[in-house]
């Protein structure tokens, strides 16, 4: 790798550090930035899960504030995000990406709208019910556990817009901000980047010039897009998520 290539690689990783830290699609940055310079796509796959892990920690620190008193539905969460990264880390390793690449940028163009229909869904779904619903508040529910773990696959499997789609389904499982929602987000799509990145260490070929540089930049890059999207009015939010959303959808159509 030329000076050069390690220079855009760091600056790739800065730019997708802080997407992900406000909406999520940061691998369609690195990725082809990597496989551009040369690196076979599934090598590319691993080693960019592995140096964005590092940002998406740092995107949630970001956050911390509108994390207070989030932790028991982060674990009862997680765990779904755990199981289900697990679950794409092997399919990753084990099966043809022919299926996935036909369902991925439906299931974000998905995302997106679910994203803009939010709060009306929300606010139809809330005058059906003649009694509140305190898990579904807290918790999500069921359906709400069953999507992030499948949202988990997909981010195990390669990571573009899992959290479009994250924010999508917190949104209508739970009676929250869309700030506190995206704060979560950060943390679940955190920890299914951080279950594959170990997964991806121990069993697959990790290009560690290119992981290292994408780490150094995700890093500064979440920190920074914590700091910017923390005061992004909702509405703004919402439009930014569905333009990086659209993005998403064309570029993985033509990938």
């Amino acid at each position: 790798m030329t000076v050069w290539e390690a220079l855009a690689v760091l600056a790739a990783g800065v730019a997708a550090g802080a997407i992900n830290a406000v909406v999520g699609s940061g691998t369609l940055i690195t990725f082809p930035t990597l496989v551009g310079f040369g690196i076979p796509p599934v090598i590319a796959n691993v080693s960019n899960t592995v140096g964005l892990a590092p940002g998406s920690a740092a995107a949630a620190w970001g956050y911390r504030k509108e994390l207070t008193g989030q932790l028991g539905r982060l674990v009862r969460l997680g765990i779904g995000s755990l199981i289900g990264a697990l679950t794409g880390g092997v399919l990753l390793l084990w099966l043809p990406s022919e299926a996935f690449d036909m369902i991925i940028p439906a299931l974000v163009a998905l995302g997106c709208i679910l994203v803009v229909l939010q709060p009306w869904i929300s606010l139809r779904m809330a005058q059906r019910h003649d009694r509140p619903r305190p898990e579904r508040h807290q918790f999500g529910g069921w359906l709400t556990w069953l999507m992030v773990y499948l949202t988990g696959v997909y981010g195990g499997y390669f990571g573009a817009a899992q959290g479009v789609l994250l924010i999508a389904i917190l949104g209508l499982g739970l009676d929250e901000t869309l700030q506190r929602i995206n704060a979560a987000k950060n943390v679940l799509a955190g920890l299914v980047n951080a279950v594959a990145a170990l997964l991806f260490v121990v069993v697959a070929d990790v290009n560690w010039s290119a992981a290292g540089l994408i780490a150094i930049g995700s890093i500064g890059g979440g920190l920074l897009g914590a700091h910017v999207g923390r005061r992004l009015p909702p509405v703004i939010l919402r439009a930014v998520i569905v333009i990086v959303g659209t993005i998403a959808v064309v570029m993985l159509v033509r990938r």
